[in-house]
């Protein structure tokens, strides 16, 4: 069973600040521990951008041994949109971000909401009026898998 979460959230000044945000719903519902926050930060700084995976949506994670207890995901929705540095898809006003216990369901949790970008989940979160209903979207898309 997941656990799902949803914020909206003004005054956010950078992508590291961002990450810090959406990962800090995982560990504030218990999905992640105290450490995976700064883990997801380290995981833009050494690999790049490439969690911008959709123009302005960010898919926020890191590997389930830094910190993943069970699983979860929360999306955070920004006011204002920030720089990632990625060429094609900044800036970024939607974060998903998700904590997995092992690689398995890391891999199976990525699948499924890759599947759910493609449907046009971002621009369903983006169109959400509330975090109610942020959460029933990602709640909907975690259950069509």
């Amino acid at each position: 069973m997941s656990l799902v979460d949803a914020a909206t959230r003004t005054g956010v000044q950078d992508w590291r600040e961002a990450v810090l945000t959406s990962a800090q719903l995982l560990v504030d519902m218990g999905s992640a521990t105290q450490g995976y926050p700064q883990a997801c930060v380290d995981v833009v700084r050494e690999h790049g951008p490439y969690i911008v995976l959709t123009p302005g949506l960010a898919l926020v994670h890191a590997r389930p041994e830094s910190g993943g207890v069970e699983l979860g995901v929360a999306v955070l929705r920004l006011d204002g949109p920030v720089e990632f540095g990625h060429e094609a898809n900044d800036p970024v006003d939607v974060l998903l971000a998700f904590s997995s216990p092992d690689q398995s369901a890391h891999v199976e949790t990525l699948s499924t909401l890759a599947r759910a970008l493609g449907t046009g989940l971002a621009d369903r979160l983006r169109e959400a009026g509330s975090a109610g209903r942020l959460r029933q979207l990602v709640t909907e898309a975690l259950d069509a898998n």
